[in-house]
């Protein structure tokens, strides 16, 4: 299950070839847990029980699988969710099976890394730029975890009110990168839906620019091997040659880099990334569960 701030991506299946899938809009967390759980159980009795589950949400969520409120988002900007439950639902609904809780973020850097555009990378970042942004990390060949997890949505970037006066639209740190370069920020400052500005609008210069901030500061604190950037925004396809050019601009030479084009990549999981990695995530955890004798 991928938790988006505007979808929510139901599967079940056992990988790329055998995927059976639902998509409906994120409403109230009622309405919402309820349409997934109806998917799972009616997709359960026609295929058989499932065995794990994997979910990928919009965060903050409370990952800590010690923790008393595991399986929770926290206190998000998305409007009603805060402190919701997504996993004591699920797994009421369907047995107390095995039940992997990310970031959606994380989830999709899984993904990437199992069936991806980071096939076998130990050292990468996955970041969404859409209503909100997002970033997860694989350091050493593990998700890259900490006291939580990574919120990288909410670097703070060089903020330029000469060159753009918006004030930025986080409901939590204003001009943060997701309050200035997320798809929410760029339909706020240009007031029209950002799939309507033309390749050569200034809004895609500003874009780049922030994007390419956040990638240089991510850059030289994780030393990634690769930056693979999905999300909406990003299927602008034409931003990642003004984000390469501009980030290559800031490192100026300090760093030695594989070719850009190899080095900023889009998901090759395109749209299902989040929802793929929450399947491996789940498949990852039975894995560890011991064979029947």
């Amino acid at each position: 299950m991928e938790a988006g701030g505007t979808k929510m991506v139901c599967a079940v299946g056992s990988g790329l070839n055998d995927l059976e899938e639902t998509r409906f809009a994120t409403t109230s967390p009622e309405q919402s847990i309820r349409e997934a759980v109806s998917f799972f159980i009616s997709t359960q009795q026609r295929r058989g029980s499932i065995r794990a589950i994997g979910i990928g949400t919009f965060g903050p969520a409370d990952i800590d699988v010690n923790s008393a409120t595991f399986g929770s988002i926290k206190n998000t900007p998305k409007a009603n969710w805060s402190n919701t439950d997504l996993a004591t639902p699920l797994r009421s609904a369907l047995g107390d099976i095995p039940l992997a809780f990310e970031t959606d973020v994380n989830a999709a850097a899984w993904g990437e890394r199992k069936w991806g555009a980071a096939r076998d990378l130990d050292d990468f970042v996955y970041i969404t730029v859409g209503t909100g942004i997002g970033g997860g990390a694989v350091s050493g060949g593990k998700i890259l975890h900490g006291e939580g997890h990574p919120e990288m949505g909410h670097l703070r970037v060089p903020h330029d009110r000469e060159i753009d006066p918006f004030d930025g639209d986080c409901p939590f740190h204003g001009n943060c990168l997701e309050g200035l370069a997320s798809g929410s920020a760029l339909q706020q400052r240009w007031q029209c839906d950002p799939r309507e500005l033309k390749e050569d609008h200034p809004g895609w210069e500003l874009e780049a620019h922030y994007l390419a901030d956040a990638l240089a500061n991510l850059t030289l604190t994780l030393s990634p091997g690769r930056f693979i950037l999905g999300g909406g925004v990003m299927e602008q396809s034409h931003l990642f040659h003004k984000i390469r050019q501009r980030l290559s601009q800031r490192l100026a030479g300090y760093l030695s880099l594989p070719e850009l084009e190899e080095f900023i990549m889009p998901p090759g999981l395109g749209a299902q990334a989040g929802v793929l990695g929450a399947l491996a995530l789940a498949q990852d955890l039975i894995s560890t569960i011991p064979s029947q004798p």
